[in-house]
């Protein structure tokens, strides 16, 4: 299982937190973005998550 998640600039700081559990628990995830700093509307990223799900690239979403 991989899991997809993506945030926009408001949900980066507990995407971050979310991010650093998946790395300590051995799970398999892809981050979509946002990255520090960027100021961005929540579809840019939310679309390419979920898209990797619908390609049947990535299994559950997290978005933030």
């Amino acid at each position: 299982m991989k899991i997809a998640v993506a945030s926009d600039h408001a949900g980066f700081d507990l995407k971050s937190r979310i991010v650093a559990f998946l790395e300590e628990n051995g799970l398999a995830f892809r981050d979509f973005g946002s990255g520090p700093g960027q100021n961005v509307d929540y579809v840019d990223y939310g679309v390419m998550a979920m898209d990797s799900v619908v390609l049947g690239e990535c299994d559950p979403a997290i978005l933030f």
